[in-house]
């Protein structure tokens, strides 16, 4: 395991070079190296800060989105919650998300897919309101179609934008939809039905061979759908569901401001908050799109397109996109790496222990 878990992050670092590299190959090292020298640094510090408020608030948020699976206080939903995000910047395949389930199975013993559902309930609020700054940003901005920037098969361009902006709209009702049929009675429960009555499909079969599709597949699985249910039923309380909404708002709101507090103290960085948010809102919408840890080049390359539409030089932008970069994830790794000493949580056998004997049998957790 020890093995693997180097040459991952061997592999890692050398992906995270190469893209580096893409984004800042037309990028004269000197200018960089320049640039980083002109930053007044005064204004990270307060940057920070409001990262790891906003950081905060997502945890306050999943508490309440929790609070269906049990008596959850802050720092029982702020460590898995940073763990998980260290997780996915260090790491490759976006593990951080099962990582969080996985420490609340093992902490709290919440049924792994139970946990799981509330990070794609939580995942709704964020997907909801990146697709809401998406529209006001294509009702306020013209972006220019000429504008293409190419990253490794990539190219970064408008239509690259909107086929990203479509993809994303989809999973949303995709992911409304499935906690729609999970949460509500009715639905959860012909789901139900039509897994139970599973062993009935094997009608050519004797009853010994249906008992154990029965006790194997179809009893493991009703579980997995009660267990989801479980984190889903935020949708009943339209009071929480107003809480997490606005604190949605808050948690996008800071961070478009602390990359309004580093675009002040960066030269040749001249933008109005609203501009600083469509660049952040370009920047995730082509982090989407499959990338090493970190989104290290993506992010940059997705930076400089959105400066550019706002009349900055290469060299700024990518200068301020780098810096920017580092002081949005570094914080966000050390906070999770402590969280991970204060938890004793060992985040390499979180992130790579298989997820499946979870799945199938939701209610060990229980029994530990």
């Amino acid at each position: 395991m020890g093995k693997k878990i180097g040459v991952s992050l061997v592999l890692g670092l050398i992906v995270s070079i190469l893209a580096l590299y893409l984004a800042f190959r037309n990028v004269p090292f000197n200018d960089l190296v320049t640039y980083f020298t002109s930053i007044n640094y005064v204004w990270i510090p307060p940057a920070v800060a409001v990262i790891l408020l906003s950081f905060a608030l997502r945890a306050y948020r999943w508490k309440i989105i929790l609070e269906s699976a049990g008596n959850i206080r802050f720092w029982q939903s702020f460590h898995p919650l940073m763990i998980g995000f260290m997780i996915n910047c260090i790491l490759p395949g976006r593990v951080g998300e099962l990582a969080r389930p996985a420490i609340l199975q093992k902490k709290e013993n919440i049924p792994f897919s139970t946990g799981l559902a509330t990070v794609a309930a939580e995942r709704v609020f964020d997907i909801g309101m990146l697709i809401i700054l998406f529209a006001v940003l294509l009702v306020n901005i013209e972006i220019d179609p000429g504008l293409d920037i190419v990253f490794g098969k990539y190219h970064l361009n408008k239509a690259t934008l909107m086929t990203v902006g479509k993809g994303t709209f989809k999973l949303l009702l995709l992911l409304i939809a499935g906690i729609a049929l999970m949460a509500f009675n009715k639905t959860r429960n012909l789901i139900k039905n039509l897994i139970t009555r599973m062993p009935g499909m094997f009608f050519f079969a004797g009853p010994d061979f249906k008992k154990k599709i029965k006790r194997n597949i179809s009893e493991p699985l009703a579980n997995i759908v009660e267990n989801f249910a479980a984190g889903f039923t935020l949708i009943k309380y339209p009071m929480k569901m107003c809480a997490c909404f606005s604190l949605s708002v808050l948690v996008w709101g800071l961070a478009a401001f602390s990359y309004y507090l580093v675009s002040l103290g960066c030269p040749g960085i001249e933008l109005s908050f609203i501009e600083i948010t469509a660049m952040m809102v370009i920047i995730c919408f082509f982090i989407a799109l499959p990338s090493v840890p970190g989104y290290w080049g993506i992010w940059e390359a997705g930076g400089v397109f959105a400066l550019l539409l706002f009349g900055v030089s290469s060299k700024d932008a990518a200068g301020f996109t780098l810096a920017n970069h580092a002081i949005q994830i570094f914080p966000v790794v050390f906070a999770g790496l402590v969280s991970a000493m204060i938890t004793s949580v060992n985040i390499w056998q979180v992130s790579y222990e298989k997820r499946t004997s979870a799945l199938l049998n939701p209610d060990d957790s229980k029994s530990k």
